[in-house]
């Protein structure tokens, strides 16, 4: 397959919105990514994290793009590794409100060696940025188990906050599970 940079969210991110942090950077997926993200996503560490904990299939994923990434209801892009260009993990954008002005976020750092170093905040903070300077989004959300002390720290020093707190939100392997609701609103707001 060839590589795709998907429409007019691709063009206008690279054209308007440098992506580089200290350690890292982000660049749109392709389906070059295919192969890496399956794999990343059937980590049993990355999945555990994940209300969807089917095992994804690469067929799947190349569904995903061509029926929401594709469609302009996603955008996703690829954490890499400054010094080395080494892929890590992916952050996304999924359920796009043009209407609301707002979209839901997620992130997953599939490489097991690169938990642990601020990657994952340090993405959160970049795609962040992208989705309220280059897409004028006014709220992103994101949903986070409750037990996933890490990450809602991590959430929090970005700039989201506590929205709600859903009991026994979802059924996962018999157990009913907590789901925290945040919400990030653009320090920009105009509506």
């Amino acid at each position: 397959m060839r590589t795709k940079s998907y429409g007019l969210w691709g063009k206008k991110m690279m054209s308007e919105c440098k992506m580089q942090g200290e350690k890292i950077y982000l660049r749109l997926m392709t389906t070059e990514d295919t192969d890496r993200i399956v794999r990343w996503r059937n980590n049993p560490r990355v999945r555990s994290h994940f209300i969807y904990q089917k095992p994804f299939t690469r067929q799947g994923h190349l569904a995903w793009i061509e029926n929401r990434v594709n469609t302009g209801e996603v955008i996703q892009f690829i954490i890499c590794e400054k010094e080395t260009d080494r892929a890590v993990g992916s952050v996304y954008f999924r359920d796009i409100s043009r209407e609301h002005n707002k979209a839901e976020y997620g992130i997953f750092i599939g490489e097991d060696d690169a938990v642990g170093r601020g990657i994952g905040s340090e993405a959160c903070r970049l795609a962040c940025d992208y989705g309220f300077r280059v897409e004028k989004w006014h709220k992103i959300i994101l949903r986070a188990f409750s037990d996933n002390k890490a990450a809602i720290r991590s959430y929090e020093k970005t700039g989201f906050e506590r929205e709600a707190y859903l009991k026994e939100e979802v059924c996962i392997d018999g157990v009913y599970r907590d789901v925290i609701l945040m919400g990030y609103l653009n320090p920009n707001r105009d509506c």
